[in-house]
């Protein structure tokens, strides 16, 4: 099963890379921001939402840049808001046995005063490591408008590089030499300042906090672990605040069933993506993302100045 799901990640990879130039050519000024999609539209954005929102490959570069090479253009925030509930249930699901051993040892490490709890410590790591990126998440809401540069193709080609090449860093240099039951508080504190800077489109959350990790000398499987547990909360409320503006906002009832599958699919491919990232990194290092990261942010590039 996870040979295949390897082939599928590698199959996939390929794919995107095939399709990046002339979406870096063709982009931004005339995409159709009032699109309504089908549900075969809705099952492939589910997929790249699913495979990409965990993998350190950042999936808000890949909506941005799919859609549009394929011609379907902006699914819009409706779409992308609803169908990201299924990226928060998988991971939630994923977590589930974690999750109720952290509330239960938790809330008796509080209960018995004893503060040298390891599910307490643990989830007070976790909110430490929340904490930046709700504090940048409200200015950056508050002065970064859709128009802003940071939104651009060109900040992604060149974030998806930077970030991709600090991955390659950090997996050589990090001595991976602690597992999860070595966790400090200044490891979430850290990874916690690396993950706000995931508010910048093409930096992928989980892959700056997976560099982070690596760079504290945490073995690559207990990074990607405690940055996908670090992860839950950020992702809970961006999803929560983006579900609230499309509430307000209401939505076509055109778009009921591709919502319903797409939110379907992106839980599907997000809770396989999950899986396989944890085991890929128990026996393979980071590189295939580096060298993903780095390829795709340079034909971006490419395509972005042959256009000038």
């Amino acid at each position: 099963m996870n040979k295949l799901l390897t082939l599928l990640f590698y199959f996939f990879l390929g794919f995107v890379s095939c399709l990046v130039i002339p979406t870096a050519s063709a982009q931004t000024t005339d995409i159709d921001h009032s699109t309504t999609i089908n549900w075969l539209q809705a099952i492939g954005l589910g997929i790249v939402q699913g495979i990409t929102e965990f993998l350190p490959i950042s999936s808000s570069a890949h909506l941005k840049v799919v859609p549009v090479v394929l011609g379907w253009g902006d699914p819009g925030i409706t779409f992308s808001a609803v169908v990201h509930l299924g990226s928060i249930a998988a991971i939630i699901w994923y977590f589930r046995a974690e999750l109720a051993q952290l509330t239960g040892g938790t809330l008796q490490g509080i209960k018995k005063k004893n503060y040298q709890n390891s599910d307490l410590r643990l989830t007070v790591a976790i909110l430490l490591g929340t904490i930046p990126i709700l504090i940048c998440g409200v200015f950056w809401k508050l002065f970064v408008t859709d128009d802003s540069p940071l939104r651009s193709m060109t900040t992604i080609a060149v974030t998806s590089i930077v970030i991709g090449l600090l991955l390659g860093v950090a997996e050589s240099v990090g001595n991976r030499s602690r597992g999860e039951t070595e966790l400090k508080p200044i490891d979430a504190i850290f990874m916690g300042m690396a993950q706000a800077l995931a508010l910048i489109p093409g930096t992928s959350r989980s892959g700056i906090t997976i560099t982070a990790g690596l760079f504290m000398g945490l073995e690559r499987p207990t990074a990607a672990r405690f940055a996908l547990l670090m992860g839950i909360p950020t992702i809970i409320l961006a999803g929560l605040v983006e579900l609230t503006d499309v509430l307000e906002a209401g939505w076509n009832s055109e778009e009921t069933i591709p919502i319903i599958i797409g939110t379907i699919t992106t839980f599907i491919f997000s809770y396989l993506s999950v899986v396989w990232l944890i085991n890929f990194l128990q026996k393979q290092n980071t590189w295939v993302f580096v060298w993903y990261r780095v390829i795709f942010g340079g034909l971006i590039l490419w395509g972005v100045l042959s256009n000038q």
